[in-house]
């Protein structure tokens, strides 16, 4: 039988003897951003303050894992993950590690837009594509990443 499971599920039926990862998604797919902020443009016009701030923030976190081993990032989120023991999420990090899960930067690339919207229309939940510079911008992660 095959399934798709997400972690920590995945990493358990392995270690349980009940399965084995033999593909990632995300390696095989590309960079998905399954992680997206969105805001109104008048909101982001009037507090742009506040989004260079959030924006800056998250990058500091990508900059931790590009800078640290997966052992350390594991110690650092162990505290997220209660019912994981910190073998388990070791092991979860060092495989995305291995992969390279983990863009460096926050800049929300066209390539990973189409590729969203192809997910999303082949899953029959978009009705109409929108060009990507109708609705990302990527000035505060571009800053962000300096």
């Amino acid at each position: 039988m095959r399934s798709v499971e997400f972690e920590p599920g995945a990493t358990s039926l392995e270690s349980e003897g009940k399965g084995y990862v033999v593909a990632s998604l995300g390696e095989d797919s590309g960079f998905v951003p399954y992680t997206a902020f969105s805001a109104k443009e008048s909101y982001i016009g009037e507090n742009p303050d506040i989004i260079q701030g959030f924006t800056n923030a998250l990058q500091k976190g990508m900059d931790y894992v590009q800078s640290h081993t997966p052992e350390e990032i594991a110690a650092v989120i162990e505290p997220q993950f209660p019912e994981t023991d910190l073998e388990t999420i070791t092991t979860i990090v060092t495989r995305y590690y291995d992969q390279e899960t983990w863009k460096s930067d926050l800049i929300f690339e066209e390539s990973s837009f189409d590729l969203l919207q192809d997910i999303l229309e082949t899953a029959g939940e978009l009705e109409e594509r929108v060009p990507y510079e109708d609705l990302v911008t990527t000035e505060f992660a571009e800053i962000a990443a300096q």
